[in-house]
């Protein structure tokens, strides 16, 4: 889909149809050139509420208010009501809000996020009729705008929108495909096309690595795990981060077996790691003046002879003993070494770790919500604010001391879960904490996607099945991060 802004009024585009807001139920703006047929229809400009008009060629779609996150849900409703149609081309307008940069940005984002359809595996594909979209340099509320600038933030919305896609495919990839020799394949044409640094690691290279907790969780799977290193090197970088996704192509939790229901969707236990691809592939087409390291921990948790099991204690890369006392919280054992390896071969300035790690998460918060956890106020303040510029929701766990008890093990360093049944969302990160050098506490994000990163059904602006949750946060903060860096040297 093409989408360029034009220094024209609506009226004096040629397309086959067009999208029109209606904001804040308001009927009688001069833009509303349709109130009597849309009462006839019984609209009631509801978010996200859509009613075409073929005689007229005009789809209208309800908008609460011009919040960008409002707007890019609109958006997203608006493409999907013209899938059915013959339409190609369609004009709109802007709908500028308190920034105007995110609001461009939004658009452009609802409209690629909301045409996006999985649809590999049926055998009638999805339509996706129109192929350009112009929008007129003319705002509902007469403010101004260039084009040409618009037109740069249309294009970098247009970057993100499409690493999200990127992520939610392949997250939506089964397992018997993605498998993580697989996902270490795409990794490395990602590395090919966007020229990126590319180290794959296999079972070999991890026992070198001495990632003993990894290697462990891998050992029942016929398919062997891989540790995915990407890196992003740009010339005088301001700051350097390293982002780690759990990465489990399929996750059966083990000898600890989930229930048969709990089992489908395991899929998407890969989603942090199928996050940090999109992330650095985002990073890199806009060229972002940051050294990023994109680290994914790929493998299976299966059952079977080599299985391993509750009461094994593991060796983790840096020397920390972990009693197992459930094989089904297997993310954090891989994430464990995998935080370590990052610590060691990259020594960043700022370490995220991306998983779906604990349905406590998803309890606590919901399925729309990341659970951010940490010890830097600071840090945690930043990227929340990042995240709402983004449109991803997310929500503020606190450590405490009391928890971190609740990990002690009377055989080895740590045990892979908590004593009690409650907080473990947060005795999960304080698990990973464990593995985080003294240095880098203060510079170290957890974000738990379990909630987002996959729901069964169509949310705003996400279909049903994967969001793609995390890449358009962590963008927006290294952004925003960028932003303040270069602020401060001036």
């Amino acid at each position: 889909m093409q989408i360029t802004v034009v220094d024209q009024k609506r009226a004096d585009i040629q397309a086959d149809a067009e999208i029109v807001c209606v904001v804040g139920k308001d009927f009688d703006h001069p833009w509303i050139e349709d109130k009597e047929l849309l009462t006839l229809a019984g609209f009631q400009a509801e978010q996200d509420e859509t009613s075409f008009l073929p005689e007229k060629r005009r789809l209208y779609v309800g908008v609460e208010s011009l919040e960008h996150d409002l707007v890019r849900s609109a958006y997203a409703a608006a493409v999907r009501a013209l899938r059915e149609t013959p339409l190609q081309t369609i004009k709109t307008g802007l709908y500028l809000g308190k920034c105007s940069a995110q609001n461009i940005k939004a658009t452009a984002e609802g409209l690629i996020l909301g045409d996006y359809v999985y649809d590999a595996y049926k055998s009638q594909k999805a339509k996706h009729p129109i192929q350009k979209v112009i929008i007129a340099a003319e705002d509902f509320n007469d403010k101004t705008v260039d084009a040409q600038k618009a037109n740069s933030y249309v294009q970098s919305a247009a970057i993100v929108a499409e690493a999200v896609n990127y992520t939610r495919s392949l997250v939506n990839t089964p397992p018997d495909e993605m498998t993580p020799a697989e996902l270490a394949r795409k990794a490395e044409a990602l590395a090919e096309t966007n020229r990126l640094e590319c180290t794959v690691l296999d079972e070999k290279g991890l026992e070198a690595e001495n990632m003993g907790a990894f290697l462990a969780v891998s050992r029942a799977s016929a398919h062997p795990p891989r540790l995915i290193h990407l890196a992003y090197k740009p010339a005088d970088p301001l700051f350097k981060v390293a982002l780690v996704g759990k990465g489990l192509t399929y996750d059966s939790g083990g000898l600890s077996l989930k229930p048969s229901d709990f089992m489908v969707t395991m899929k998407a236990d890969k989603s942090g790691a199928c996050a940090v691809l999109g992330i650095i592939k985002a990073v890199s087409e806009l060229g972002l003046p940051v050294e990023v390291h994109a680290i994914a921990g790929a493998t299976e948790n299966m059952i079977g002879g080599d299985a391993y099991k509750p009461d094994d204690v593991l060796k983790a890369k840096n020397g920390t003993t972990i009693e197992v006392r459930n094989t089904d919280a297997e993310g954090r054992l891989v994430l464990a070494d995998c935080l370590c390896y990052a610590q060691d071969k990259v020594q960043p300035d700022y370490l995220l770790d991306l998983a779906t790690l604990t349905g406590a998460c998803v309890v606590g918060v919901g399925e729309y919500t990341t659970g951010v956890m940490g010890h830097s106020r600071a840090l945690k303040h930043s990227f929340s604010k990042a995240a709402a510029n983004a449109g991803e929701f997310t929500c503020t766990l606190p450590f405490n001391r009391h928890l971190a008890k609740l990990l002690k093990s009377e055989v080895a360093d740590v045990c892979n879960i908590a004593s009690s049944r409650y907080g473990g969302a947060v005795t999960a990160a304080l698990f990973l904490d464990r593995f985080v050098e003294e240095e880098m506490k203060e510079k170290w994000l957890h974000l738990d996607i379990a909630g987002p990163a996959y729901v069964e059904k169509t949310w705003g602006y996400n279909p049903s099945g994967a969001s793609g949750a995390g890449v358009r946060m962590c963008v927006k903060w290294l952004e925003q991060s960028v932003r303040e860096r270069q602020k401060a040297a001036h």
